[in-house]
């Protein structure tokens, strides 16, 4: 295969590559990192790094506690990252911008704190509407909050096309349905879901709308403030790791008047108002939901890479992300005996494609791959239930993002003909 040039690139996409150090890599054998598990993690560009390590350099210190000039620096180095995100998603406010550890620690706020919130509160009786194709993050909570208060948990199932299967929402999402929890774009199938019309359905019921966002927010653009009312999610969860920003700091956005509702996660420093030996009261959002010394420098790493993405422009970045998954889904359908997983039409999904070649396990797929040079994922990818849809028990997914060229896509491709006269197929 040749690379040609793609309408819906980023522009200078090779200058952009640049600013990604890994990407120069040679790995053992002499062979060029192809990196195509940006699903699981994108790489960081030298603006997150220089920000952290100038933070750690010349700044470090608690914040919202220390007296001092290098207390002050961090705490303003802090919330900045805050408003970085607020504008990033569109939030109406800032303060609805609540930092964790990752996306799967917001989404567990959330479960668990709908357990004791008042009228929000989940109990015998209510309903917890899921997805078949949802990451294990945003099942496992809703399980265990189902199981703890009683409530039954219900779910969409999947068409074999790979779409939510949406004849049933009126049958699904009652007027006994507390929460309705789904996925924005599906890191297995790659389905780009419609949030708008299940948060609708949802809203008509006075049901919460919970969206895990850490496959969209890397690739889609999000203006929540642009959302209509009804359309807009309640709660919604993402992980800076996916969004070129460094692990350990995640995002939980919620509508103000929903996060005023929830009752604390956890209880410890800085998410207090007063502490008395008989009780205490909470500071408001966002720092009743950030006890103790929250990850700093995580965090501003987290500003520099939205603020990174927005200066790119998230238009720009999901067209390149449109126009590079159809390349790679033309090229995949080339390979003999390759089923893709999911929906086959670039415009309708995400980069993450999961796929098969019959008479090899992912993991061999992905093995010979790595010695190509090539980074791909095999096995599950945290979502048993979506393979179980399909009667696979893994798959390889190759994942691309906003320095993936065509090239690589090439070398992807062509590993995998490798990898078929590897294993002496037919």
């Amino acid at each position: 295969m040749t690379s040609p040039e793609l309408p819906g690139l980023l522009p200078e996409l090779e200058v952009v590559r640049k600013d990604f150090p890994i990407l120069e890599r040679v790995l053992a054998g002499g062979v060029p990192l192809v990196y195509l598990d940006s699903a699981n993690t994108s790489q960081k560009p030298q603006v997150v790094i220089d920000a952290m390590v100038d933070h750690l350099e010349r700044h470090n210190a608690n914040i919202a506690r220390a007296m001092h000039q290098l207390g002050a620096e961090s705490t303003v180095a802090f919330e900045a990252a805050r408003d970085k995100v607020a504008a990033f998603i569109g939030a109406p406010e800032r303060d609805e911008v609540i930092f964790t550890k990752n996306a799967s620690e917001a989404l567990n706020l959330a479960a668990n704190t709908l357990a004791w919130a008042g009228d929000r509160q989940v109990g015998p009786g209510d309903e917890v509407v899921i997805t078949e194709m949802e990451h294990h993050s945003n099942i496992v909570p809703w399980q265990l909050l189902t199981q703890r208060s009683g409530a039954t948990l219900r779910w969409f199932g999947i068409t074999d096309d790979g779409h939510l299967d949406l004849s049933t929402i009126d049958d699904l999402i009652t007027e006994r349905t507390k929460v309705v929890a789904v996925t924005w774009v599906s890191n297995m199938l790659g389905t780009i879901n419609p949030i708008a019309e299940i948060a609708r359905r949802a809203h008509q019921v006075g049901a919460l709308v919970v969206v895990d966002a850490s496959q969209a927010a890397p690739q889609l653009p999000i203006d929540l403030a642009a959302m209509p009312e009804d359309e807009r999610p309640d709660l919604m969860a993402f992980t800076g790791h996916k969004v070129v920003g460094p692990t350990g700091i995640g995002v939980l956005w919620g509508r103000r008047a929903v996060l005023d509702q929830l009752p604390p996660f956890l209880g410890g420093g800085e998410m207090i108002e007063t502490v008395r030996m008989d009780g205490s009261t909470y500071a408001p959002i966002p720092h009743k939901f950030e006890a103790g010394t929250p990850p700093i420098v995580e965090a501003i790493g987290l500003g520099a890479a939205v603020e990174y993405l927005g200066h790119l422009g998230m238009d720009a970045v999901h067209a390149h992300e449109q126009a590079i998954t159809a390349y790679a889904l033309d090229g995949l359908a080339t390979v003999p005996g390759l089923t893709i997983l999911g929906p086959t039409d670039a415009a309708l999904r995400g980069g993450a494609i999961a796929f098969e070649i019959d008479g090899v396990h992912p993991h061999d797929i992905a093995q010979v791959l790595d010695s190509r040079g090539v980074a791909v994922r095999a096995g599950h990818h945290c979502a048993k239930p979506a393979h179980a849809r399909f009667g696979v028990q893994s798959s390889t997914r190759m994942s691309s993002y906003l320095y993936t060229t065509p090239a690589e896509i090439d070398a992807l491709v062509d590993g995998l003909e490798y990898t078929r006269s590897y294993f002496k197929l037919a």
